[in-house]
């Protein structure tokens, strides 16, 4: 993992954008963010106010590519290795054939606290980093989702992939039953 005075976890972030066509960069720490909280609707984003004004920050890094194959699942495996501690825990795991459709949800526990989220979603000409620093819960993307950087599907995203994985054992426990009902 980087060192804590770079803010942003993910070091082959660089060499990712070098490839990219498109490459967005978004880097809020705890004084941009109480600056961009004052532009967000009191009524209507009460709750996204009051989760940002726990985070520590909020970085966003989106690459787009001309075409398929221009980062490889080495790449996507040289990120997800630099998670692969003590402090990260996977929440979700999402893969397709060809790493097309990947998506991964990290939840950084400190002291039985989260502190942390970072979610890597892969698409065959878009990757999409986020990386939220403070207490947080998948739960609270809804709020965040669309503002500061973070994608807008980002809860969404979350809530398929879980649902994907719950379809899965779900199929698998009925494929089950039905061969344990065949004499």
């Amino acid at each position: 993992m980087a060192q804590s005075s770079q803010p942003f976890p993910v070091v082959l972030e660089k060499q990712l954008a070098d490839r990219a066509s498109n490459y967005t960069e978004v880097s809020l720490d705890r004084k941009m963010l109480d600056f961009a909280s004052r532009f967000m609707n009191e009524k209507d984003d009460a709750e996204g106010k009051r989760i940002v004004s726990k985070l520590n920050g909020v970085y966003v890094r989106s690459y787009e590519f001309d075409k398929p194959g221009q980062y490889t699942a080495a790449d996507l495996d040289a990120v997800r290795k630099q998670f692969d501690t003590a402090e990260w825990s996977v929440l979700v795991k999402t893969r397709s054939r060809g790493a097309t459709d990947d998506a991964d949800i990290y939840m950084k526990l400190v002291n039985g606290e989260v502190q942390g989220m970072f979610i890597l979603d892969a698409e065959s000409k878009e990757l999409n980093f986020v990386y939220i620093s403070g207490p947080i819960r998948p739960e609270d993307l809804k709020d965040l989702s669309g503002n500061f950087g973070i994608p807008a599907g980002s809860y969404e995203m979350t809530v398929k992939s879980k649902d994907k994985t719950k379809d899965k054992t779900e199929k698998k426990v009925d494929e089950k039953a039905q061969k344990e009902e065949q004499p």
